[in-house]
């Protein structure tokens, strides 16, 4: 059985034991839908404070992101490029973290209790495959220590799938 553990306060050595055991856990698995499913289950085992962790994976022919395997509450399906925070990020190819997802322009809101959001684009060679999305019931959980560490387990990531 696997168990993801905190052994440090220090969030980002924590944060660096998170992406040692997302290497540990992806590694010789090749199926991409596997591999994201795990690293939400990951995410949402080690992260406190959020009530949606997942992914949307981009469907290049319908030009828009589709729900993908994830942790938490029934989630929209389908966001354009450009329109709210996902598709924001898809579009622009950055990270954005969102303090209070109430005063973003556009923010579809999958899930009521959602009041901040981080969302990182996955892109490989140049092209995106999807984004890595995370929600907080509370205002302003995510900040620039979060936004680092959580490109860098994108990273890893990208490494599998």
């Amino acid at each position: 059985m696997f168990t993801a553990e905190k052994y440090s306060t220090d969030r980002n050595d924590a944060y660096s034991l998170l992406n040692k055991q997302l290497q540990a856990l992806l590694e010789g698995e090749t199926n991409s839908t596997a591999n994201l499913a795990n690293a939400s289950a990951l995410l949402n085992q080690f992260l406190d404070r959020v009530n949606w962790v997942g992914f949307y994976t981009f469907d290049e022919q319908a030009n828009q992101l589709v729900l993908g395997p994830f942790q938490g509450l029934p989630a929209c399906v389908r966001i354009p490029l450009g329109r709210g925070v996902c598709g924001t990020a898809a579009q622009k190819q950055e990270t954005l973290v969102v303090k209070d997802v109430h005063e973003f322009p556009g923010h579809i809101a999958c899930d009521a209790a959602s009041q901040s959001e981080i969302v990182v684009p996955l892109v490989k060679n140049g092209n995106l495959l999807g984004v890595l999305d995370i929600d907080s019931p509370e205002k302003e959980r995510f900040d620039e220590v979060d936004r680092e560490n959580l490109e860098k387990f994108a990273a890893i990531l990208l490494q599998f799938i």
